[in-house]
């Protein structure tokens, strides 16, 4: 099967390297995101003798009319930044494939594993579906489910992600080489599924005004490699990293109002949220604040 890959990031080096481990999958081309060049991904590409490039807007018919010659049976997305319209979607025989992390036809859309923390999922998803016009709303090929459990964040779960990513794309592609894949339309699973939007600067900001429970998933979900957590003390901003959740917590009947610092030593301070407190355990700048001082 002759395939040309759309992709970006660590997710499409992983996904790349499983699909050329396949005698029967040749990849005619890699296409990277045209602002943003990803070079590992470009030496991947050299090593075996792909042509690789990028374009700025993947729909013109310049850009069609230079896709039609690699005769490809299928494009694969993986982390690729632009929408496919209808004309190179029904360009090569078999359309367009792409994996993402959400379990369709719920949590489409944009930081997905993000907002998966955030709103305290057991587990997420990665689906493997085709491309239509729309976002995320194509049938699916297969799904696969990661648990998550309080150890986890943005970190262990991203890079969780990646490997099932890639391994749920090169079995979805080993089924269609050998004509044994299905497609489930989506809304034979929800008529209507949700979307996430993509995270804004701004959003990283901590309401000290929710419960332990929503600050402490707020924080892992924005750990590095995300933009982070943060919150302010005296005006100067204050990057949290990570918290954690008390046995034993302050009651907020004890103390003042959220945001207050409740207890500090060298390595933790504990701050007063709606229902109890948290401790935050790693931040920086690496000052510590002093008890009663309040955080915004």
């Amino acid at each position: 099967m002759l395939i040309g890959y759309f992709g970006d990031g660590p997710w499409s080096h992983k996904a790349l390297k499983k699909i050329m481990s396949d005698p029967n999958n040749k990849v005619s081309f890699v296409c990277t995101r045209f602002k943003n060049s990803d070079m590992k991904l470009e030496s991947i590409a050299a090593l075996n003798k792909i042509p690789f490039f990028s374009v700025r807007s993947i729909n013109t018919k310049a850009s069609l009319d230079f896709l039609k010659g690699f005769n490809c049976d299928i494009f694969i997305s993986m982390s690729f930044d632009q929408i496919f319209r209808s004309k190179i979607i029904n360009l090569p025989r078999l359309g367009i494939i792409n994996c993402h992390a959400g379990r369709l036809p719920f949590y489409r859309g944009r930081n997905v594993i993000n907002w998966a923390l955030i709103n305290d999922e057991r587990n997420i998803g990665i689906t493997v579906h085709h491309v239509d016009e729309n976002i995320d709303t194509g049938d699916i090929i297969l799904q696969s489910t990661l648990k998550i459990d309080d150890k986890d964040n943005y970190y262990t779960l991203l890079y969780r992600c990646y490997d099932a990513c890639a391994n749920l794309l090169f079995e979805a592609i080993d089924q269609i080489n050998k004509d044994a894949s299905r497609r489930i339309p989506q809304k034979s699973l929800d008529p209507v599924g949700s979307y996430f939007r993509k995270r804004r600067p701004g959003d990283e900001n901590i309401n000290w005004s929710q419960n332990s429970r929503d600050v402490f998933n707020f924080v892992r979900a924005l750990c590095p490699p995300g933009p982070i957590a943060r919150t302010t003390l005296n005006e100067k901003e204050i990057f949290i990293i990570e918290t954690e959740e008390l046995q034993e917590p302050k009651q907020k009947s004890d103390f003042g109002d959220p945001g207050e610092i409740l207890e500090s030593a060298e390595d933790y301070f504990i701050v007063r949220t709606f229902d109890s407190s948290i401790k935050v355990t790693q931040w920086f700048p690496t000052v510590r604040p002093r008890v009663r001082e309040k955080m915004l």
